[in-house]
C-alpha cells in the first residue's frame, strides 16, 4: 500500500517555548523533509516533547512559526492541523474492538463506508486476524499497531510519535522499531519520533536531531552523528566515546599530530570539529569498538602507523557477542574497549599490561573547552 501524501516539509522557524522564567525550547530553526523518518533524541527535560507538542498544536509557541508545506499552522488548533499523534499510552477505546478503534476518526467525520479503508489499515499493520478483538485481548505491540493504524487512516501529512515504544519490553521494542520503519516506508508520509533511546533513534530514523537544554546540539544521519560528533555531549550521548586530553604538536592539512602523556597520536584533519593550533588543546576521541588490544610484550606485532597507548586492564565483562574492558592508561584513567568474542585470549584479564591500538582514521577531535563528561551522566527518561 502506498499513499504518498502531498504536503511538503515541516518547517519550524524561530520557534521557542517559555514557562515563566524557564525556557523549555530556545529559538529553533528546523526543517523536516517530506516523507522522512525524523527523530528528536535527548534526555529528560531537553525540550524534545515540547517541540513535538508545538508541531501538534498542543502547545502554543512563545515565539516563531510552524509551517506544514506552504501552510502556516502556528495558531491553528490541533484538530485543524493535518497531523496525528501516537502516544506511549496508545489511548485506545477499551469498549471498541480493533476495527472500530481504527475506524473512529472516519466515523467521527461522518464517513459511513469505512470497511475498505479499515481493511487496508489492518493489512498494513498485519492485524487482520485480530479485527474483532478488544484492546485488552492484544499484546502491547499489537495495541501500538492499532494506535498507528487509527492515526494513519486519517491520511495525515505528518505522524507524530511521542515515546511510542516506551512501555514495551526490550525484545518487543526492537521488533516494533523495524515494524514502524516498514510502515513508514510503505505509506511514505513524514514520521516525527520523540525518544530518549539512542539505539531506537539510530535504528529507525533517516535524520536525528540530538537535543540538549532546549537546543539542537547536532543534526544529521545516524552514522554521521556517531562517526563525527561535533560536541562532547553528542559524542557521549550517542553510544560511548573515549575522550583523551591532548596537546597539538602539528596541525597539518591532512592530519593533526597530538601528544598525550607521552603517546603521539594522529587525527584526520577532516574529523576535527574545531580549528586546531600548534600548542593548543584538543579532546581526541575514539569509540570502544574501534580499539584492538595486544599484550604488552607483543607490541612489535602491531602494524606501523596505528595509534597506540599503553594501559592495564582494570575490569572485564563478558556480554556474549563481545567482552567489554575498562583499562587504566596514562592518557585516560578509564578507557573502554569492546572486543568481539571471536578468539578470546585468556591473558586479557584484570591486571594484564596491554597496548591499545587503532587506525588513526577512526579518531575524531573536539574543542577542549567543553565539559569532557557532557552527555555521559545523563539520566535517560522519556519526558
Amino acid at each position: 500500500m502506498t499513499d504518498k501524501t502531498e504536503g511538503g516539509d515541516v518547517r519550524l522557524t524561530g520557534i521557542s517555548k517559555h514557562y515563566g522564567s524557564f525556557t523549555a525550547v530556545h529559538p529553533l530553526d528546523l526543517t523536516i523533509p517530506q516523507g522522512s523518518f525524523f527523530a528528536l533524541l535527548g534526555a529528560s527535560g531537553c525540550g524534545k516533547t515540547t517541540t513535538l507538542r508545538m508541531i501538534a498544536g498542543l502547545e502554543e509557541p512563545s515565539t516563531g512559526t510552524v509551517h506544514l508545506g506552504d501552510t502556516a499552522v502556528t495558531h491553528l488548533p490541533p484538530y485543524k492541523r493535518p497531523v496525528n499523534t501516537v502516544f506511549q499510552s496508545y489511548a485506545l477505546f477499551p469498549h471498541l474492538d480493533v476495527t472500530e478503534n481504527i475506524a473512529f476518526g472516519l466515523r467521527r467525520r461522518g464517513i459511513k463506508s469505512v470497511k475498505k479503508q479499515v481493511d487496508d489499515m489492518l493489512e498494513l499493520v498485519q492485524l487482520g486476524q485480530f479485527a474483532h478483538r478488544k484492546p485488552h485481548q492484544l499484546s502491547g505491540g499489537q495495541q501500538q499497531r492499532v494506535a498507528v493504524a487509527r492515526a494513519l487512516i486519517n491520511h495525515p501529512q505528518v505522524l507524530l510519535l511521542d515515546e511510542p515504544l516506551g512501555a514495551l519490553d526490550l525484545k518487543l521494542r526492537r521488533q516494533m522499531q523495524l515494524e514502524l520503519k516498514r510502515i513508514q516506508t510503505e505509506v511514505g508520509i513524514t514520521f516525527v519520533h520523540v525518544t530518549h533511546d539512542q539505539e531506537e533513534a539510530m535504528t529507525m530514523a533517516d535524520t536525528v536531531a540530538v537535543m540538549n537544554g532546549g537546543r539542537v546540539e547536532q543534526l544529521g544521519a545516524p552514522a554521521e552523528l556517531y562517526e563525527n560528533p561535533r560536541t562532547t555531549f553528542v559524542a557521549n550521548f550517542l553510544g560511548t566515546s573515549n575522550l583523551i586530553e591532548a596537546e597539538v604538536l602539528e596541525a597539518g592539512s591532512a592530519d593533526i599530530t597530538v601528544s598525550s602523556a607521552g603517546s603521539t597520536l594522529k587525527v584526520p584533519a577532516a574529523r576535527c570539529s574545531t580549528t586546531p593550533r600548534t600548542g593548543g588543546k584538543l579532546l581526541v576521541g575514539v569509540r570502544p569498538e574501534k580499539i584492538s588490544l595486544a599484550h604488552a610484550d607483543e607490541e612489535h606485532t602491531i602494524a606501523a602507523g596505528r595509534n597506540k597507548v599503553p594501559g592495564r586492564i582494570m575490569d572485564s565483562s563478558f556480554i556474549g557477542v563481545s567482552t567489554q574492558y575498562v583499562i587504566d592508561s596514562p592518557v585516560c584513567p578509564e578507557l573502554e574497549v569492546y572486543a568481539q568474542n571471536i578468539e578470546r585470549d585468556a591473558r586479557m584479564a584484570p591486571g594484564a599490561e596491554v597496548i591499545l591500538h587503532w587506525n588513526p582514521e577512526h579518531t575524531f577531535a573536539l574543542d577542549a573547552d567543553q565539559d569532557i563528561d557532557a552527555g555521559a551522566l545523563t539520566v535517560e527518561e522519556g519526558v
